[in-house]
């Protein structure tokens, strides 16, 4: 439904200020916009980078200091950080920071399968590059932070746990996503504090890693592979079952959803920076 100003209505799924054809991300309509992707894989370079200085420094300063960042400060850190992210680079590029959500938001439909491979490298260069500056710091103290099974827990176990955690933070995080563009109080909070819940309880019987990169860069340069492949399949798995609880929760990806996953380009922001004539991202209103 159009207003007398010209506004779409978002009871039909579009957004504000945009006609139907504008109302998708502009990248889906213009491929120039794609000049604008080194911005966001930037973006998941460098939250990744904070989230890994965060989740695999607490321990390794809490080893470095004798004891002096206790288990719930370490558990709530990576929350507060992710939380952090979110409002200051979400609108960027998603804020994905793990390649389970970036699968499991490809998988969805919220994501482009092509831009999968460059958001994943991105974050796993990220993670590599904090648990480098760990070492240069620290050294391998405290296995640079790495995700291992707790004392008598077995891989097995290790990667069911992974997998039930990263099942409740993609649905919270798909969730979010279709009601706040994954940005904002809502999307930022909710993330944020279900991963502090998270490591609460189930810290010490996987570390609570929920991300294939978190575990990944303490691994490779601390050279402890243990149980790594659980790291790698729970989140997986977990993201995937998510993915099938939105569908029975919420049906087909909404276009909030789309726009939270894949970001927004500088144009979307600034209308003053478009050509003449154009709508969002460039495009031609008479096209």
């Amino acid at each position: 439904m159009v207003d007398d100003r010209g506004e779409v209505s978002l009871e039909r799924g579009t957004l504000l200020g945009r006609g139907p054809r504008e109302a998708e991300p502009p990248w889906v309509r213009d491929p120039r916009a794609g000049r604008h992707e080194w911005r966001r894989l930037f973006s998941e370079v460098l939250g990744t980078f904070l989230l890994v200085v965060v989740a695999a420094g607490a321990p390794v300063v809490d080893a470095v200091s004798h004891g002096q960042v206790p288990l719930d400060a370490q558990v709530v850190a990576p929350g507060l950080m992710v939380m952090a992210i979110i409002y200051f680079m979400g609108m960027v590029s998603g804020a994905h920071l793990n390649p389970a959500v970036t699968l499991s938001f490809a998988v969805r439909g919220n994501f482009p399968w092509g831009r999968v491979p460059g958001y994943i490298l991105a974050q796993l260069t990220g993670a590599a590059a904090a648990s480098l500056l760990l070492r240069a710091l620290f050294g391998t103290v405290g296995h640079l932070g790495a995700t291992l099974p707790g004392p008598g827990i077995s891989s097995g176990t290790a990667l069911v746990v992974e997998a039930l955690l990263t099942l409740g933070l993609v649905s919270v995080i798909l969730g979010t996503a279709s009601g706040a563009r994954n940005v904002g109080a809502n999307a930022a909070l909710a993330v944020g504090g279900y991963i502090a819940l998270a490591g609460l309880w189930a810290a010490p019987i996987s570390g609570a890693s929920m991300n294939p990169a978190r575990s990944f860069g303490p691994e490779l340069l601390a050279g402890d592979w243990t149980s790594w492949w659980a790291y790698i399949a729970g989140p997986i798995a977990g993201g995937l079952l998510a993915v099938g609880v939105a569908w029975i929760l919420r049906g087909p990806p909404s276009l909030a959803a789309n726009v939270a996953a894949q970001g927004e380009t500088p144009d979307d922001n600034f209308p003053e920076t478009r050509a003449p004539g154009t709508g969002a991202g460039g495009t031609s209103r008479d096209q």
